[in-house]
């Protein structure tokens, strides 16, 4: 009986080829301890295999893309662990700073909301004019990248402008 969730090495690897080249230039960083990173890989693999999206292998999906989207893999959750951590809640991405080795990868707190929250809060996120935006929405200075989080980024993912260079715009 084999196991349809089973993972090959060469998935495993073309899926970790990909992901380096596809983040090479947006500022972000995976971690460099590629035997976990792999087998974080190898969780994303079984849940896209599973659940037919790559949620964190580090939570427990719902097995619903609507329900699971703020846990697809990058997480909504990743900036904000990264700007406060150095790393997101899985470990998978990191900071410059701890590629650099001037902070150390520490345990994160689980910044995602419990299931009954997450159901009862659910609403379409597109704002009307009369509605306050709930984050602070930063612009990169350089080319004009708009985000809405509590801070920057710690690069701007289209032209790669450090932190600094961003400003508050609302």
């Amino acid at each position: 009986m084999t196991d349809q969730y089973n993972v090959t090495q060469q998935e495993i690897d073309t899926f970790y080829k990909e992901l380096s080249a596809s983040i090479q230039s947006t500022g972000y960083y995976l971690n460099t301890d590629t035997d976990f990173v792999y087998e974080l890989i190898k969780g994303l693999i079984q849940n896209q295999k599973r659940y037919g999206y790559p949620s964190c292998p580090c939570r427990l999906a719902e097995g619903s893309t609507t329900e699971d989207m703020d846990i697809i893999c990058p997480c909504d959750y990743r900036d904000a662990d990264l700007t406060e951590y150095g790393s997101c809640y899985c470990g998978l991405y990191v900071s410059e700073d701890i590629i650099k080795g001037k902070k150390k990868v520490t345990s994160i707190p689980e910044r995602r909301p419990s299931r009954d929250r997450r159901l009862g809060t659910h609403t379409n996120h597109y704002l009307k004019r009369s509605e306050v935006i709930p984050y602070p929405v930063w612009r990169c200075r350089i080319c004009g990248y708009l985000c809405a989080r509590d801070e920057p980024p710690e690069r701007c993912p289209i032209c790669k402008a450090h932190k600094e260079r961003f400003e508050r715009f609302l």
